[in-house]
């Protein structure tokens, strides 16, 4: 094996003689242009981190070959090439975030925006522009917008040909202008909404003590009602505050809300599972290879009360990680609907040009590896959403809150029984 070894060496150390000898050189290297690199530079993070090895079951190195002979004449057609590369993945949550749009997402995470109000999502099926949750007390939660209805036009201009991050940005805007939203709702006919935009404060976390009557006792239980409207990067702390403050007031039992939660950061909502969590895994991520990592609970909780989470179509991605920690676990009992199921993992990477990049590099399973993705944690207890004002929730309006409050008063629920 050796000899052949040096055999091939040496014919070849042979041919690149002769080549110089006769004057022959490699083809000089082609300089890319600023927007062809900006190309190769996308292609080459998703080519590494996407968590589908197949590309949607495509050639993903004709993909760049194909995007990169197109003519790109200024950034702006390169982002188009970028968008038609990354549409061939049909994965809208892997996706090009232009400088203007990664600022926005970048203040939004942090706990402010300016706008409508509204998480919205790509149906995969469908193309369709979905309302995940309005925002408590928000402009569009104002307006009468609701989890499951779908945003058909934006000022007059068809979503069916936006991306998540345009249809976003045509309805930010200056504070008191106005944006006017086609809305279909299921049974309904269409209806023209005009929403003024204004300071979205995200404020994620209400709470207080709640008093509920019992039938083993003439002294009302202390039940701590917890309202976590989204995972930002002040959900974590503010949770830990509520639970401390409601444990000083006195609170036997709690209700989590986390409907119309459409997630967040990832991290907030382990260190909020880990709150209610003496031990056990929080949730398993599972990437391209197969590799599972695992978020485990490193105790001891803050509470170990008995805890209702009430969850509905708009709870979505960390806050079904939550839920489904809790529920697998045994550490809660889960009432309502079945969530939203979105069970993947992006990675925000920042580019040359100041966007960035969100790709899919993982998915979510709960400790009972179930797969979130398309299919969310069916609850415990069943109870459908009344068609209620965003505002009416945890008041004696809304037929889930009544029912977990009932439901804490009637059982006898043991924190980390199966």
């Amino acid at each position: 094996m050796r000899n052949k070894l040096r055999f091939a060496q040496r014919w070849l150390m042979v041919l690149i003689t002769i080549a110089s000898l006769l004057g022959w050189t490699a083809p000089p290297a082609i300089a890319l242009t600023e927007e062809q690199r900006l190309v190769a530079e996308v292609w080459r993070l998703v080519d590494r981190a996407y968590v589908d090895d197949t590309f949607n079951q495509q050639n993903w190195w004709l993909v760049r070959q194909r995007a990169m002979k197109q003519s790109l004449n200024n950034k702006e057609e390169a982002y188009t090439v970028i968008q038609q590369m990354l549409a061939s993945l049909n994965d809208p949550f892997t996706r090009l975030l232009k400088p203007d749009q990664y600022r926005s997402l970048q203040t939004n995470t942090a706990g402010e925006l300016t706008g409508v109000g509204l998480q919205i999502s790509l149906d995969n099926d469908s193309g369709e522009l979905r309302v995940i949750a309005p925002i408590a007390g928000s402009p569009a939660d104002q307006a009468g917008i609701r989890p499951a209805d779908t945003i058909l036009k934006i000022d007059g201009t068809p979503t069916s040909g936006l991306s998540l991050d345009e249809a976003a940005e045509r309805m930010r805007g200056p504070i008191g202008s106005t944006v006017l939203l086609t809305i279909r709702r299921e049974g309904q006919e269409l209806a023209d909404l005009s929403v003024k935009r204004d300071r979205i404060e995200l404020n994620p976390v209400y709470a207080d003590l709640r008093l509920q009557p019992t039938t083993t006792s003439t002294t009302p239980q202390k039940v701590g009602y917890i309202r976590l409207t989204q995972f930002n990067a002040n959900a974590s702390m503010e949770v830990a505050h509520a639970i401390d403050r409601l444990e000083k007031q006195g609170a036997e039992a709690y209700v989590l809300d986390l409907r119309s939660n459409p997630g967040g950061l990832l991290q907030s909502g382990i260190e909020i599972a880990r709150y209610w969590l003496d031990e056990g895994t929080i949730v398993y991520t599972v990437n391209r290879q197969g590799i599972e990592g695992s978020f485990e609970a490193t105790g001891p909780a803050l509470t170990h009360d008995p805890l209702v989470v009430l969850v509905n179509q708009g709870t979505a991605s960390a806050s079904e990680i939550l839920a489904g920690a809790l529920k697998d676990n045994g550490r809660a009992t889960i009432m309502g609907e079945r969530t939203f199921g979105k069970g993947l993992i992006q990675s925000l990477f920042d580019l040359s040009d100041g966007s960035g990049l969100a790709v899919t590099v993982a998915k979510y399973e709960t400790p009972d590896h179930i797969d979130i993705n398309r299919q969310g944690i069916k609850p415990d207890v069943t109870v459908p959403l009344d068609p209620i004002a965003m505002g009416q929730l945890g008041t004696k309006a809304d037929r889930q809150y009544e029912t977990a409050m009932d439901y804490l008063a009637t059982h006898t629920m043991v924190a980390g029984a199966a």
